[in-house]
């Protein structure tokens, strides 16, 4: 059984959460860095409503990840593109789910080898709030907490839609 989320909500909910935090900051630049496959997927989206002029980063972080050496390599390992200096930039990161943390501190990791950013804002669509390390989001579209047998994916881009499945235990 599969439910849908109501997909527009949450993407108002992250584009309003991101819009209030880049006006506290005094952030008038960002650079956007979207982790695959859905963080590209919403970092496309949050880019144009944002008004960002510059195009957005892409991170593949399968080399960064802690349990490479016990689950190797994706075979579906693309090259990363950051299109612009990370380097005193102040950038937005952003992911469609985050749970243990592990996920967002490889995506650091890969960040800083391009250079150190002036800041990182987290931004996720769905906050599992499962962490195994003390990774937080700054802005998230909602926070949900899952049963043992569920499981939440993006599907996408066109159309965008995000699914609460059951796994069957």
């Amino acid at each position: 059984m599969t439910a849908q989320l109501e997909i527009d909500q949450l993407l108002d909910q992250l584009e309003a959460g991101l819009r209030r935090i880049l006006e506290e900051r005094g952030v008038d630049a960002p650079a956007l860095i979207g982790i695959r496959t859905g963080g590209v997927w919403l970092a496309d989206i949050m880019s144009k409503r944002l008004g960002l002029n510059e195009p957005y980063g892409e991170l593949d972080i399968s080399f960064y990840r802690d349990d490479f050496s016990r689950i190797g390599l994706n075979p579906r390992v693309t090259p990363s593109s950051l299109p612009f200096d990370t380097e005193g930039r102040d950038i937005i990161l952003i992911d469609d789910v985050i749970m243990s943390g592990r996920t967002i501190r490889a995506a650091m990791n890969e960040i800083f080898d391009y250079g150190r950013p002036a800041s990182i804002i987290l931004a996720t669509l769905i906050d599992l709030g499962a962490r195994e390390l003390p990774i937080q989001p700054d802005v998230s579209g909602r926070a949900l907490v899952l049963e043992s047998h569920q499981r939440v994916k993006l599907r996408g881009p066109e159309p965008l839609r995000i699914e609460l499945q059951e796994t069957g235990q």
